[in-house]
């Protein structure tokens, strides 16, 4: 933000923040400013991804009405620890704690372990989440949720579930149809498709796109296939739509010297990442909520918006 109120362009990693209203924030801030911005989701630039998008949106498989969506990662569970070992010489570790509330230093939690603790990270949607449910969200034209609903595994105060499943429900976009997305996170998956042969397992993380026409098997990180794999026989790739002059990086640098808007910028991206933190928002919550994205408001259940917003400690503002 204190970079965004500069007047420098930002590049920031998914999922860009801890909760909603720093998305929301950010993205307006970006918007007013006219900065340039990209979020890390960087097989926003690969053919991986741009394949997915144009598979559905050339027809391939007609409308599609359902998104099933996975990552095996499991980036929840723990407790407190209670040793307090010496704080690193190389560590500060005030700095490293920000805006969340103190507690001792323990090398539990970094480097990477903060992903698991709710007072740090967004959880397995939130680290993986951006990435795999970015096809979908490009390739369907998604806006705000209506509704969103979650099934987590047992969490408590301190970490994120160890397993969650996430509904969202996304109303009618012109011609094209309302869809129900379902995200599985950790030992959970999606229902097997009746497509996929019998000696074929599911990849760890990835995408199925139901249509109406047909059904793709996305891998994430590898290339979208029509199932079942004989539908791909004499099967002729659509037409490139999407630019593929530069990677994900230089896509921001070149907007910073005054090309055009990066594909991930956080018009896209910020409502993207909002949607997926609403997840953890329902997992705590606990009951399915009602969402008026374009007003920032949760309308069933007026206790969860404390979820959508952290209180920093003190020293530390937005």
């Amino acid at each position: 933000m204190m970079a965004i109120k500069m007047g420098k362009h930002v590049y920031c990693q998914k999922p860009l923040a801890h909760d909603l209203y720093e998305v929301r924030k950010l993205t307006e801030a970006a918007r007013e400013h006219k900065v340039m911005t990209q979020m890390g989701i960087q097989l926003h630039a690969e053919n991986c991804v741009k394949y997915v998008v144009e598979f559905i949106k050339s027809g391939v498989i007609g409308k599609v009405r359902r998104v099933d969506l996975w990552s095996g990662k499991d980036w929840g569970g723990g407790t407190r620890p209670k040793d307090t070992p010496p704080i690193p010489e190389t560590l500060d570790w005030d700095l490293w704690l920000g805006p969340a509330p103190y507690r001792p230093y323990h090398p539990t939690y970094l480097p990477g372990e903060w992903r698991r603790w709710w007072d740090f990270g967004t959880g397995t949607l939130g680290d993986m989440g951006c990435h795999i449910i970015d096809p979908a969200w490009w390739a369907l034209d998604l806006t705000y949720p209506t509704s969103v609903e979650a099934e987590p595994g047992p969490f408590n105060e301190e970490t994120y579930p160890q397993k969650t499943v996430v509904r969202c429900e996304f109303p009618a976009r012109g011609d094209l149809p309302g869809v129900t997305l379902t995200w599985y996170d950790g030992a959970n998956q999606p229902p097997r498709p009746q497509e996929l042969e019998k000696e074929r397992n599911l990849p760890d993380q990835g995408g199925l796109y139901y249509g109406e026409k047909g059904t793709i098997l996305a891998p994430h990180g590898g290339n979208p296939r029509l199932i079942p794999e004989s539908r791909m026989k004499g099967f002729k790739l659509p037409e490139p739509s999407l630019p593929r002059e530069v990677n994900h990086y230089q896509d921001w640098i070149r907007a910073c010297k005054g090309g055009p808007k990066p594909l991930a910028n956080w018009d896209y991206s910020g409502p993207l990442t909002e949607t997926i933190l609403l997840g953890n928002v329902a997992a705590r919550a606990g009951q399915k909520l009602a969402w008026d994205g374009p007003n920032f408001k949760v309308t069933n259940l007026p206790d969860a918006d404390k979820y959508l917003r952290r209180q920093y400690r003190q020293g530390w503002t937005l």
